[in-house]
Parts: C-alpha cells; sequence; structure tokens
C-alpha cells in the first residue's frame, strides 16, 4: 500500500512540476541523455588503488608507499563541468531526485566481488541540518538496481570532523579523519563491502571508514564514488 501511495504521489509530483535536466532545463527527465554523454569521465592511466591519474605505473606514489584501507576506488566522472554541477545540486541544493540518474551513471564502476553495499555516514548533527545524507542517497539506488544489500546503519561517523578544504594536504586530511569513524560488527562481519560516497580528493575519508568497517570484521572494503577531484 506504501509503495502504491508514493508511486501515485510521484506520478502527481511530475504532473504537477514535471522534471527539466539539471544541467540543461530541457523537459522529461532529471538528467538527459546528451548531458549525461557531455560529462568528463574518469578514465585513463590511472592508480588501480585509489584512481588518481599516473603515467608509467600501476599504483600513484602515495599507494605505493602508503596505501589506504580500501582494497580498490573507482570513480565514474572528474570533479569538474558537469560532474561537479550535479555533485553541488545533490549535496547542497537538495535536489534528491538526480541520486537515480547519477547512481545509474557509477552503475559500471561497480566492483563484482561485492555483497554489501554501505554509505559513508554524515554526523548525526550534520545530517539533521541538511535533512539527508548523498552518499546513502545514492547508496540506495546502487543496491536497488544491483540487487546488493544495502547496509543502513552498519557504519557511523563517531566525531563531527570539519569540513576537509581545498588548501589541506594529504597529511592534513589523514589526520582530521583518523578515527573518525566505527561499523558494527554485526552487520559487516564476512561481508565484501561497497563503500559509497559522492566525492573523493584525497581519499582520507573513504579510507578512515574503510578501516574502520575491517576492524569491525569486514572481509573486504571496495569503494566507488560519483567524482574524483583530480
Amino acid at each position: 500500500m506504501h509503495a502504491i501511495v508514493g508511486q501515485a504521489r510521484r506520478i502527481a509530483l511530475d504532473l504537477l512540476f514535471p522534471p527539466m535536466c539539471a544541467l540543461c532545463g530541457r523537459g522529461g527527465t532529471m538528467l538527459c541523455a546528451p548531458c549525461a554523454e557531455a560529462l568528463p569521465r574518469a578514465d585513463g592511466a590511472r592508480c588501480t588503488r585509489c584512481w588518481m591519474p599516473v603515467e608509467g605505473a600501476r599504483l600513484c606514489r602515495h599507494c605505493a608507499t602508503s596505501p589506504p584501507a580500501f582494497a580498490s576506488l573507482r570513480a565514474a566522472f572528474v570533479m569538474d563541468g558537469g560532474a561537479r554541477r550535479l555533485a553541488h545540486e545533490l549535496k547542497y541544493e537538495g535536489m534528491t531526485a538526480l541520486a537515480g540518474p547519477m547512481a545509474a551513471l557509477m552503475r559500471p564502476a561497480l566492483p563484482a566481488a561485492c555483497d554489501a553495499i554501505v554509505p559513508v555516514p554524515l554526523h548525526g548533527r550534520r545530517e539533521r541540518a541538511r535533512g539527508y545524507n548523498q552518499a546513502a542517497e545514492l547508496a540506495r539506488h546502487l543496491a536497488e538496481a544491483s540487487g546488493v544489500e544495502l547496509l543502513r546503519g552498519a557504519a557511523r561517523r563517531t566525531r563531527n570532523t570539519p569540513p576537509l578544504v581545498k588548501t589541506m594536504g594529504r597529511a592534513e586530511r589523514l589526520d582530521v579523519m583518523r578515527g573518525a569513524f566505527a561499523a558494527r560488527p554485526a552487520a559487516v562481519e564476512g561481508r565484501a563491502v561497497l563503500l559509497v560516497d559522492d566525492v573523493v580528493t584525497t581519499g582520507a575519508t573513504l579510507s578512515a571508514c574503510a578501516e574502520a568497517l575491517l576492524a569491525a570484521g569486514a572481509r573486504s572494503v571496495h569503494a566507488v564514488t560519483w567524482a574524483r577531484a583530480d
């Protein structure tokens, strides 16, 4: 009954407020095919662990000397142009309807060997202020589309860490995020976890969350994001 009511509500809202592409304004969809095709893909030669651009090597210098806790990371797009605009609209402007089409474009980046999906959690205070967690929105759609189980509440943020700004170096970001997460062993023990977030820069947040999941008994942790800030 709830599903039928929800579907009827969505149909009514679409009739009253027809969806428009968030990038070009074309009617009929939240993200039109031409705009999706024009997004800057994160391809080319990249570190097989953190997905940073590299030349002539499998690993970047950071992963070669001090690897992150996650086994691999894949990002669908580079944090530029339309990909940046969509990330901003989802994260800061409340456009959660974008999570569905964005997650659909992330699906090719998903690793095959994962049996659980965990979104990177926000601190409770920040999530209450925003009203939602953008990573959880993406994770929900990825779980629905892939059939992989979504583990809600499997990880939590134990400290309300300050925002990681562009002026912070890698070491400083790692310092800020160290010990910022905890995970429930009952939820993740023995599971191959896919960690989901919207944007990655140095990987400090993802690595800290992966560390907590592994400490709670996860068998492995891979990560996927919408975009990577190269």
